[in-house]
């Protein structure tokens, strides 16, 4: 009976899983705001340097970096989605309203594996997006710094290519 008892409240504790997938899809929520506010701020700053005849110095460089750093916030939202539901599914229950809408292709999650390496391939696409808002706010100085970059850039080409070689792509 004490085992009965004992095994109920362990099954019962995985609960505490939506703690983690609650602010989880809250926390990813936040981030498609913030990048949404930064997109606007975008769409904002453009219509006056068309029409309003504002026209900062460097405007081009930094609008392009504006936009890489809200697709950064909504990649690691989306990482946070795909957390969100793939532990939910895991250690709660299947999410039957996705497997009709078509849901299940992209955030069905059948293994901690499978969850890691969803996870582990858009937190690569981050680091790339991070990498390029990064490098446009760079001077080059020499032929070496850019050499530097291109051998940068074919390292994250390569390593994009041999994360997706495994896939079924």
């Amino acid at each position: 009976m004490i085992e009965k008892w004992f095994e109920k409240g362990l099954w019962a504790s995985r609960m505490v899983i939506l703690l983690a997938v609650v602010f989880s899809i809250l926390a990813s929520f936040a981030l498609f705001l913030i990048g949404s506010a930064d997109l606007y701020h975008v769409m904002i700053a453009t219509y006056q340097y068309f029409f309003a005849g504002v026209h900062p110095e460097n405007f081009h460089a930094d609008i392009v970096a504006e936009i890489i750093g809200a697709i950064d916030l909504y990649l690691i939202g989306v990482v946070l989605l795909i957390f969100g539901f793939g532990i939910y599914e895991l250690f709660i229950s299947d999410i039957d309203v996705a497997k009709g809408a078509g849901g299940d292709k992209v955030l069905y999650v059948r293994s901690l594996d499978e969850l890691k390496d969803k996870i582990a391939k858009v937190i690569v696409m981050v680091l790339v997006v991070s990498f390029f808002q990064r490098v446009l706010h760079t001077d080059y100085k020499g032929a070496q710094e850019m050499l530097y970059f291109a051998v940068s850039i074919t390292a994250l080409s390569l390593g994009l290519y041999l994360l997706h070689k495994g896939g079924k792509h």
